[in-house]
């Protein structure tokens, strides 16, 4: 078991005060010595002694063995995260941009000087989902990791489909109630999922892949007629991250809307929450489900890194040591449905093989298989565009459990 642990806290928002909070209801044995923050005159809950304003009042405290970088500023998150491990101080972050777009640097600046940089509460609040992608799934070939990586764009899709509210008028209340900030970009437009993504994929296969490379199309211009078409089939809309392979050394990977059916993992998981979804290939599927977002979920996985590390846990990244290794591919297949209204979008879009067209008095909608990589070319030019895209869940390889060299991928229908 380590020494006892001396805590430096960088942050007291939400997340910070909730994992302040379980300390005083537990008998936890950590300290919190100081606690670092920006803002000098808001008014804090606890005694101002607690506090500095300046950041070497922790990385340079020669008590401070566990540096717990909770701020929402990625670049300065990194500044914070990247001084530490040079120091020899041990991290715990909730940072989930900042992990994603930095993982190859903070995994060579472990080995380098020794210490550990811990980040379960940066993918889907308190479900557990890294240290089991670490430590149980790590020799297993995995088919597949997918879910509800986001509760705010969650939260707005339930409103939305449930309860036949407007995206507008559910993103304020999203906004309201503190699960989507000012600015939902990072939430909505798939962003935050994206970033989660690449942090899973680096556990699952050992990929470490850079943000920008990766797919991600939000929930942005979801509409009523999107929801009308929903709910008539049965259906909801959900947010997802997927990773998955593809061939016997290649994943895709990639974030966008999809319409699943009431017998899917994930179709009773609602408002703030997330899922998670692992599909291996002997233990099959396994779900996870729990609160994504908000102080003492947050805080609880947090915490759960701090006591890691009393008994000097870290990540060894097994998966990224494995003698075979995979590539990405966005060479992948999938049917989707596009709401449109005017014909001159539907042309930018390469289909290759149409099923269902339909146009009506209000919105025209056609269910059609496209490649991942046209998707891709046409990201940008799809913001501008009074469209819809989502995933309807078919056309995913499925792989033989047996997972041999000459694993054949077989066509059907998700669940």
């Amino acid at each position: 078991m380590d020494k006892e642990l001396k805590i430096g806290l960088f942050g007291f928002g939400v997340v910070g005060q909730g994992l302040y909070d379980i300390f005083t209801q537990t008998s936890f044995p950590a300290e919190i010595i100081k606690i670092c923050v920006k803002t000098r005159n808001k008014p804090r809950p606890i005694a101002m002694d607690y506090f500095t304003f300046e950041k070497e009042d922790l990385l340079a405290h020669e008590d401070i063995n566990l540096i717990v970088e909770m701020i929402d500023n990625a670049e300065e998150a990194y500044e914070i995260v990247k001084t530490a491990l040079k120091r020899g101080k041990n991290v715990v972050t909730a940072n989930k941009k900042m992990v994603a777009e930095h993982l190859p640097e903070l995994i060579s600046l472990q080995k380098g000087y020794g210490v550990a940089l811990l980040y379960e509460a940066s993918v889907c609040g308190s479900i557990p989902i890294i240290r089991n992608l670490a430590e149980y799934y790590d020799n297993e070939m995995l088919h597949s990791v997918s879910g509800i990586f986001n509760g705010s764009s969650n939260y707005i899709l339930t409103k939305v489909i449930q309860e036949k509210m407007s995206y507008d008028a559910a993103l304020k209340e999203a906004q309201d109630l503190g699960f989507a900030e000012t600015d939902p970009t990072l939430d909505v437009g798939g962003f935050d999922p994206k970033y989660k993504l690449c942090i899973v994929t680096s556990h699952a296969y050992g990929v470490l892949i850079e943000p920008e490379e990766v797919f991600n199309y939000g929930i942005e211009k979801l509409s009523l007629h999107d929801a009308e078409y929903a709910n008539e089939k049965d259906l909801k809309i959900k947010l997802l991250a997927t990773v998955e392979k593809v061939s016997q050394n290649e994943i895709s990977l990639f974030v966008m809307p999809y319409l699943i059916p009431h017998s899917h993992s994930l179709y009773h998981v609602e408002y703030e929450y997330n899922g998670v979804i692992v599909e291996g290939a002997f233990s099959e599927k396994q779900v996870f489900t729990g609160k994504g977002a908000g102080g003492h979920p947050t805080g609880s996985a947090v915490l759960s890194d701090i006591s890691a590390r009393r008994y000097n846990y870290k990540y060894e990244y097994k998966k990224t040591k494995w003698k075979s290794k995979f590539t990405v591919t966005n060479d992948k297949l999938m049917e989707v449905y596009i709401r449109y209204h005017d014909e001159k979008d539907l042309k930018l879009f390469k289909l290759q093989d149409v099923d269902i067209k339909y146009v009506g008095r209000n919105y025209n909608y056609v269910i059609a298989t496209i490649n991942l990589m046209d998707l891709i070319s046409i990201r940008k030019e799809l913001d501008k565009r009074n469209v819809f895209v989502a995933n309807t869940g078919r056309l995913t390889p499925v792989l033989s459990q047996t997972d041999s060299e000459e694993s054949q991928i077989v066509l059907s229908e998700a669940e």
